[in-house]
């Protein structure tokens, strides 16, 4: 091998005639220095309730003896689009609990073998579907919900956002998914309560405007239940006030009320140490020392105060995240501030957002990010800070979080098809409403507030 040397006024330069070594990397294999690139980080799963196993409410195409997963998954997730969940389904990202088996993966923490599922796969009953959090993570508007004005003569402006709020309208009733801080019972002092906003509003051609059959909290969002007429009325009362009482001659009716049910998801501080359970526990009020404030609490034995029947189910749907839980609570008696009262005092993981039965546990609640464990991986999870959102705006991360309880899910009777036979107007029900289904389904979508918390619990590991 020779060489050419060439003289330069400032020194001498050596040139070879053997060409540099080039590496060429294709765009598909990228090479980067540093540690090698890690493989998929697990997610956090959310867990189904069992399948019933019954005819699903307000699906007569949905047979219990052949319901395939993901009709059992669009069923649950009613308010989610379909190509959310198949994408999930796609991406097998699905899983199941079964008994062990060589196919099937022990999930850390839970203690249960869980297998992946296909969207064809037969549900069995019992069987319970895990799947990432990340299929309900929604995008949040910018405009956050507002309050109607404090008038009994809303705008047309107004109108048409309380019409918005409707979920379902026929002869007999209305569903409106209720926005939080808006009342559902005025007094004097209160104009723009749902009752009367409704009233001024949701005629659609009555002479009266629609009642309220139960209550929300202030504070709280969700499904709410008004009947149009005085005959509904009358009978959804009893069916949410005393369920023995609704019951007629009518065994498909009073097969109906006894599957009404409704379904809340919360987010509480802390974490409940059984992940699913029922508590009965009965509920007195009592008047605080300014002899004004009345406050619900857990009744006492030897207490002399009246106290009611209170029974709530509860289940943890996904694991701890910045110190809170995601919760879904079935209410079986209506009792005020039922939920609230059992989530503070019954489990010790009052709500986030309610000071008034959890004032003292929110004080020593650090609201900032914090690491948290994920069960199956022990590995960390870090918060992801949502971008283009202001957190500020009454979430979980807010320095003043609103409630985070939301009415999401009601069954209940379809009061329309039997209001005839229940009146006594007739012994069957009309031909042209027998085609009709017994049970109506509403799934309301969480508040902006609730939905960045959410998005917040469907973060990246760390």
């Amino acid at each position: 091998m020779w060489r050419q040397r060439v003289l330069v006024s400032s020194g001498v330069r050596l040139y070879s005639r053997v060409a540099p070594q080039v590496v060429r990397v294709t765009a598909k294999n990228v090479a980067k220095l540093g540690s090698p690139k890690e493989g998929p980080k697990p997610r956090q799963l959310l867990s189904l309730p069992p399948f019933p196993g019954f005819p699903l409410p307000g699906k007569k195409s949905l047979n219990a003896c052949h319901v395939t997963a993901i009709s059992w998954v669009k069923y649950y997730f009613d308010e989610i689009q379909d190509s959310v969940i198949q994408s999930h389904f796609n991406k097998s990202l699905v899983q199941i609990e079964c008994p062990s088996s060589s196919d099937s993966v022990e999930m850390e923490g839970l203690g249960k073998p869980m297998r992946k599922i296909k969207p064809s796969d037969v549900m069995e009953v019992g069987a319970r579907i895990h799947i990432p959090v990340s299929v309900a993570e929604t995008a949040i508007s910018k405009r956050f919900d507002t309050i109607p004005s404090g008038t009994l003569y809303p705008n047309a402006d107004e109108i048409e956002y309380l019409q918005r709020l409707v979920k379902y309208k026929d002869s007999a009733l209305l569903v409106l998914n209720k926005p939080p801080k808006v009342p559902v019972k005025g007094n004097m002092p209160i104009h723009n309560s749902m009752d009367a906003l409704a009233a001024a509003a949701l005629s659609y051609g009555y002479d009266e405007g629609p009642k309220l059959v139960h209550r929300l909290d202030r504070e709280s969002s969700g499904l709410l239940l008004m009947g149009r007429t005085k005959e509904s009325i009358a009978h959804l009362q009893l069916l949410f006030s005393y369920i023995n009482k609704a019951r007629s001659k009518c065994q498909a009716w009073n097969d109906a009320c006894e599957a009404t049910y409704q379904r809340y998801w919360a987010l509480v501080i802390g974490s409940p140490k059984d992940k699913e359970g029922l508590i009965s526990a009965r509920l007195s009020k009592v008047l605080l020392d300014d002899g004004k404030t009345e406050r619900v609490v857990l009744a006492q034995h030897s207490s002399l105060e009246p106290s009611r029947d209170a029974v709530t189910e509860y289940r943890v749907l996904g694991p701890t995240i910045n110190g809170c839980s995601w919760i879904e609570l079935r209410p079986l008696t209506s009792r005020k501030h039922q939920l609230r009262v059992h989530c503070a005092e019954a489990l010790g993981t009052p709500i986030v957002g309610d000071y008034k039965y959890g004032w003292f546990v929110h004080r020593r609640w650090k609201q900032m990010p914090r690491v948290d464990i994920e069960p199956s991986s022990g590995k960390p999870y870090k918060l992801r800070w949502p971008e283009g959102v202001d957190i500020q705006k009454g979430s979980v991360l807010a320095k003043v979080p609103l409630l985070h309880l939301h009415c999401r899910e009601l069954v209940l009777p379809n009061i329309a098809k039997f209001l005839d036979v229940l009146d006594g107007k007739s012994e069957n029900v009309h031909p042209a409403l027998s085609t009709r289904p017994d049970l109506l389904r509403f799934v309301a979508s969480m508040p902006s507030h609730m939905k960045i918390s959410w998005n917040l619990m469907s973060s990246f590991l760390v």
